[in-house]
């Protein structure tokens, strides 16, 4: 009988902590969700703020805003074109470690833009803007860089797979083409086996 409530208790204990951990991996599973939506709510509230700046101020308030929009445009389309081939294409992944490093640097690129657009010295803004103009052209063209040759990457092995199929397809079409049904002989070998016998009983007379 104890032996019995030994191992209904064991069994209970391990129900429990089943849930728990069910429940702790359910609770970060939505916790990760709340995050990334947050993150990428940010994200838009802070982009259509920059297209509001590009399109209403002139100067260089308008071209930090529009370096900063394009820099984040840039890292994000390389991002998506780079996470969405790696799944066929694994050699990607050492394009998305490249692509990891080079956003750190554009992080710190962006937030040199962000406090330069709150300098009251507009002076010094006309100061530092062709030095991070020039940064920023750099960053985005290494980005540019990597999301292109994927794109090119990808667009080869398509190439070559449908060059491939229509290799295989016309092998198969021809296959198709020469068929004998059975207990019927091809017409030409039926032509020569009645040209043969014609010669015997020719040579028979």
């Amino acid at each position: 009988m104890e032996a019995v409530l030994s191992v209904i208790a064991l069994m209970f204990v391990l129900f429990v902590a089943a849930g728990l951990v069910v429940a702790v991996k359910t609770v970060r599973a939505v916790r990760r969700g709340v995050e990334r939506t947050g993150t990428q709510a940010r994200r838009v509230v802070e982009e259509t703020a920059l297209k509001a700046k590009v399109y209403t101020q002139a100067g260089p308030a308008g071209e930090l805003a529009s370096l900063r929009l394009g820099l984040r445009t840039c890292m994000v389309g390389t991002r998506q074109a780079l996470e969405a081939g790696v799944a066929s294409d694994p050699s990607l992944k050492e394009a998305l470690g490249l692509l990891d490093r080079l956003r750190a640097h554009a992080h710190a690129l962006d937030d040199e833009l962000k406090l330069l657009e709150r300098e009251p010295d507009r002076g010094r803004v006309e100061v530092r803007l062709p030095e991070l103009r020039e940064r920023t052209q750099r960053v985005t063209h290494s980005a540019d860089s990597l999301r292109w040759a994927a794109q090119d990457r990808a667009r080869q092995f398509a190439d070559d797979e449908l060059a491939a199929l229509g290799r295989e397809i016309e092998i198969e079409a021809g296959a198709l083409r020469h068929w004998v049904p059975q207990g019927v002989t091809e017409p030409q070998d039926a032509a020569a086996q009645a040209e043969l016998g014609s010669r015997d009983r020719r040579n028979a007379r």
